[in-house]
């Protein structure tokens, strides 16, 4: 007995630390690694991204238990989310919320009837690069021109209530909400912020230097 009290009294601030550093790292903050391009050309495999746990709760550490919903999703914020239907946990943008009625023609999006605006930012033989306007908030899509066009276009569908629409940037080269269906509010983990680092897979995991604690948004 006498031994434990040693060892503790010789830890107990490591201790201390490991216990506060993962009641933070499960309540308040964390970081996310992005092991797909789902994402491009927003996230590149590699990053890792820092994730706001209090964005939309306040949950009992190490559990799914919601004390508080501190806010919602918007149109445009980039989620985290475990998804039961996928079995994994998944990151992607917010395009439609509880009572939006969405659309997707030929790569353009339509929210309650209105398309949304394009910029088209580059456009050669593989890819398209596009700048989308969605509800005031600007950023880039990726159309593959390569992979299959599947997921390019679907009929009006309505988000239910509590439910949100989520999508890649990678339009072509994401499974969402178009193949899982919509993302129930419970499954929210926080919203991506900025990106902390990021390791090039292609290049012996060699940090990208332009990509440290770079803003999402």
């Amino acid at each position: 007995m006498s031994k434990i009290k040693t060892f503790w009294k010789n830890n107990r601030q490591l201790f201390i630390f490991i216990i506060l550093m993962s009641v933070f790292r499960s309540a308040v903050a964390d970081w996310y690694t992005v092991p797909t391009g789902s994402m491009q050309p927003t996230i590149k495999e590699g990053d890792r991204i820092v994730v706001d746990k209090m964005a939309y709760d306040l949950r009992v550490p190490f559990t799914q238990i919601s004390l508080l919903e501190t806010g919602e999703p918007q149109r445009g914020e980039i989620i985290v989310f475990e998804s039961k239907a996928a079995k994994n946990r998944l990151i992607k943008r917010v395009i439609g919320l509880p009572g939006d009625k969405i659309s997707l023609s030929n790569e353009i999006l339509s929210i309650n009837g209105r398309p949304l605006n394009y910029t088209v930012l580059d456009n050669n033989s593989q890819e398209l690069i596009a700048e989308e306007e969605l509800t005031g908030l600007r950023h880039k899509i990726r159309i593959e021109k390569s992979a299959s066009n599947n997921l390019s276009h679907f009929a009006t569908i309505t988000v239910p209530e509590n439910h949100y629409m989520v999508m890649g940037d990678n339009r072509r080269n994401s499974v969402d909400s178009r193949v899982y269906g919509f993302v129930p509010r419970a499954e929210l983990k926080g919203k991506a912020t900025q990106i902390a680092f990021s390791l090039n897979y292609d290049n012996y995991y060699i940090p990208r230097e332009d990509r440290f604690f770079s803003d999402l948004y």
